[in-house]
């Protein structure tokens, strides 16, 4: 049974039958031609593929990687922080502390991830607050994902029976101590397929910076097209790489999923 909705019938499984047949067969045609005509022009050429049979241009393409990892990391690790507080806050019974969690993250989460890279690029600069270059790009994408980890935090500790919270605030504890030894840590078990499925998303934004100029894997793939010419065959190498890394990042997510009951994941969807 899907979380989200029922089970399909005969004929709704039949429908999808036909249109995944006719997608695939879709998406092979256009690969095909795309492959015809990289052929006719000489790209498929071997002499334009031996440059990436060579450690110095995967090594280079690597160090992207390892600068793409290093920004998803420490943004990821600050929008959690961020969105734990957030998630909190907004689950607070003082509408002084829940107003303004909720209108951050309401207005944050419409707000393209690439306008506040623009927003620490150029206006911060002329109010005096001209940050690094690797901050440049964490700074924004901490500020757009920390809303989006703040609903998946809440609905995990919305998804705790409040039967939990009760029965440590009856043996003495503080409604923090609760929250802190009892229900944070069974939410954040809950909600930890989410949580690598939007960290999946924030790998893929840290493709943003290419606009701040940070060594990133895409902005690493612009220069050494600009070095060696190879502009298709160097674009199609790095996505691959974010093919492979995203895929496997995805199937841990969904493995992380199937493995919880389905009656869980039903309460935090409603959650």
């Amino acid at each position: 049974m899907s979380v989200l909705f029922d089970e399909p019938g005969p004929r709704s499984r039949r429908r999808i039958r036909v249109a995944t047949v006719l997608g695939t067969l879709a998406a092979v045609a256009l690969a095909a031609l795309a492959v015809r005509q990289f052929a006719a022009n000489g790209q498929l050429d071997a002499g334009r593929w031996q440059p990436y049979a060579t450690w110095p241009m995967w090594r280079y393409l690597l160090d992207g990687l390892w600068s793409t990892f290093l920004a998803a990391v420490v943004a990821a690790a600050l929008s959690m922080a961020f969105g734990l507080v957030l998630a909190l806050g907004r689950l607070s019974p003082r509408a002084w502390v829940r107003g303004p969690a909720a209108a951050y993250v309401e207005v944050v989460r419409v707000v393209p991830a690439l306008l506040l890279v623009y927003v620490v690029l150029f206006a911060l600069p002329r109010y005096g607050l001209d940050l690094p270059l690797f901050w440049k790009l964490v700074v924004p994408l901490t500020v757009s994902n920390a809303a989006a980890y703040a609903e998946i935090l809440r609905a995990g500790i919305k998804s705790v029976e409040r039967g939990q919270s009760e029965a440590g605030l009856s043996v003495g504890l503080t409604r923090f101590q609760a929250m802190r030894l009892i229900v944070l840590p069974q939410a954040a078990r809950r909600v930890l397929p989410s949580i690598v499925s939007q960290s999946v998303g924030l790998l893929k934004d840290t493709s943003l910076g290419f606009v701040v100029s940070y060594g990133e894997l895409l902005y690493s793939g612009k220069v050494l097209a600009a070095y060696n010419g190879l502009l298709i065959q160097t674009y199609l190498v790095v996505a691959l790489i974010y093919l492979v890394v995203n895929a496997s990042l995805s199937k841990l997510a969904r493995t992380l999923e199937a493995r919880q009951p389905v009656t869980l994941r039903r309460r935090i969807v409603r959650a």
